[in-house]
C-alpha cells in the first residue's frame, strides 16, 4: 500500500530524507543554505507531503541502493570498539609489566628471567588469532 501524503512519517523516513539532501548537497545540487534551510523544514515536517515538498525539486536517489560512501566502506573492515580496547589493555599490561621486570632487573644486579613474555605472549597469541579469524563485529542485542 504506498504512503498517502496525510500519512504520519517516522523518525526513520526523516533520517532517510536527510540522507537524500545530503547526497543532493554533495553533488552540488543545493548550497549549504539551501541543505540547513531544507534540514530545518525536514525535523518540523510530520507527513510524508511535507517530506515529499523537500525534494520535490530534485531528482530521486534510491536509498537502498545507492553507492557506498569511502566511510561506509572503511567502517566495513575497521575493528570494532571492544577489539581495540582488548588490544589496549593488552599492550598497557605488558608495558607495565616489562617496566616492573626492567626496575627489577636493574635493582638486582644480576640477570633476571623475563617472565612479562608469559603474560604478553599467550594473551597476545589469542587476541591475534581473534582479530584475523574472528567476526570482529560487535554483537547485536535482539
Amino acid at each position: 500500500m504506498p504512503n498517502s501524503p496525510e500519512m504520519r512519517a517516522s523518525d526513520g523516513d526523516r533520517d532517510r530524507v536527510a540522507a537524500v539532501l545530503r547526497e543532493h548537497t554533495a553533488q552540488g545540487r543545493i548550497t549549504m543554505d539551501e541543505f540547513n534551510e531544507r534540514l530545518e523544514q525536514l525535523y518540523k515536517s510530520r507527513t510524508y507531503g511535507e517530506l515529499a515538498r523537500l525534494t520535490a525539486d530534485l531528482p530521486d536517489v534510491d536509498l537502498r541502493h545507492r553507492p557506498k560512501t569511502s566511510k561506509e566502506v572503511e567502517k566495513k573492515h575497521d575493528t570494532h570498539a571492544g577489539m581495540k580496547a582488548a588490544w589496549g589493555a593488552w599492550a598497557m599490561a605488558s608495558g607495565i609489566n616489562w617496566v616492573i621486570w626492567l626496575i627489577v632487573s636493574m635493582s638486582s644486579g644480576g640477570d633476571v628471567y623475563p617472565w612479562p613474555m608469559w603474560v604478553m605472549g599467550p594473551w597476545g597469541v589469542i587476541l591475534l588469532v581473534s582479530t584475523i579469524f574472528g567476526n570482529n563485529q560487535p554483537k547485536r542485542q535482539q
